[in-house]
């Protein structure tokens, strides 16, 4: 069983960044392709961006491209996503995900474990 704690979210200004970090509690992170997703109010849950297990690939939601980046430490154990230039329509809680797999995929229901998310609050 692999915990998942996602950490870094807040209320921000537009324009401004922020960095989200996920740790995972099993030392076999590196097993594992991440990503991380976000459900805004009265939306259904998104992909955002992934990423492999060795970190080598990556891919990311139309919407974030060119904003957000997704890495990864195998070392720490631990996914980011770093968010800039955010936006309104960014809020949401944004949740790490983790498949048993080499490589990501784009649907929720591909993951394996789940963190229990973390607030990104976007004012203007």
């Amino acid at each position: 069983q692999v915990q998942l704690r996602e950490s870094g979210g807040g209320l921000v200004q537009a324009g401004v960044s922020l960095r989200l970090s996920c740790a995972a509690s099993d030392p076999t992170f590196s097993n594992y392709a991440m990503a991380w997703f976000r459900q805004g109010p009265g939306k259904e849950r998104e992909f955002v961006a992934g990423i492999t297990r060795s970190g080598g690939s990556t891919d990311y939601a139309d919407s974030v491209k060119g904003r957000f980046t997704i890495s990864r430490d195998n070392a720490k154990n631990t996914v980011y996503l770093q968010m800039n230039s955010l936006k309104l329509e960014d809020a949401a809680v944004y949740y790490c995900a983790a498949r048993a797999s080499s490589y990501f995929s784009n649907y929720d229901r591909m993951y394996h474990y789940w963190g229990q998310g973390t607030q990104v609050t976007v004012s203007s």
